[in-house]
């Protein structure tokens, strides 16, 4: 996505993000990104020839919609984790609960976690108070330090880098028409990629911006 041209709003949340990613790592308050897309079904309408040793695998090209699915995709990058998971839908309630599920797994023994995702309006604490007590929302709530992505900058999120990856390494040229199969997919993909601990080496900081992004930022007449 292309910047805008001297927006103070869009510098600011740029800045926020990269001086995230140049914290240490802190196994108590981990960074955390996450990022979701939609994903179309598609189910075979003949069956697919099996390869052989003279040809590859042959498949009709007439297909059947089956629907749509969310992905979302969660990854900490300064250890190589990434987690995918697949619904039905992607609503407020749908990422509260997603959300809400890694706290009280991977990161219940964590005090705190930074969660950086764009600013859609499923991204919010209130989504929360739609799935739980309020009680029980405001303790998740508390847990979670949101760092937004600015508007037109969702290329600052590793997890959207991360969704390219599982997009090209795993769905691209499939036809999946179930949700379970997708998520048994995708689930591979994660344990593939987390066997192996490959990190994210993110090199980007807010001096690098300053110098290479100079139109985003103001003009200052001193």
């Amino acid at each position: 996505m292309i910047p805008p041209e001297a927006d103070a709003e869009f510098a600011a949340q740029m800045e926020e993000v990269l001086e995230v990613y140049c914290r240490p790592y802190d196994p108590l308050r981990p960074v955390v990104c996450m990022d979701e897309q939609p994903v179309q079904l598609v189910k075979e309408v003949r069956r697919p020839i099996p390869a052989t040793r003279g040809h590859p695998q042959r498949v009709d090209y007439e297909y059947e919609r089956a629907g749509t699915a969310a992905i979302f995709l969660f990854c900490e990058p300064l250890v190589g984790w990434r987690q995918a998971t697949a619904r039905e839908r992607r609503t407020k309630s749908d990422w509260a609960t997603e959300v809400a599920a890694l706290l009280d797994g991977r990161y219940a023994d964590c005090e705190r976690i930074t969660l950086i995702c764009d600013n859609l309006n499923t991204h919010t604490k209130g989504a929360f108070y739609e799935v739980f007590p309020a009680e029980r929302a405001r303790q998740y709530v508390r847990r979670i330090e949101f760092v937004y992505t600015p508007k037109h900058g969702s290329w600052l999120n590793v997890a959207e880098c991360e969704l390219g990856c599982l997009t090209r390494q795993c769905l691209a040229g499939r036809r999946l028409g179930e949700l379970r199969l997708l998520q048994e997919e995708i689930a591979a993909w994660s344990i593939d990629l987390n066997a192996r601990q490959r990190g994210v080496d993110w090199q980007m900081t807010a001096e690098d911006a300053r110098r290479k992004l100079k139109s985003v930022y103001p003009k200052i007449i001193l």
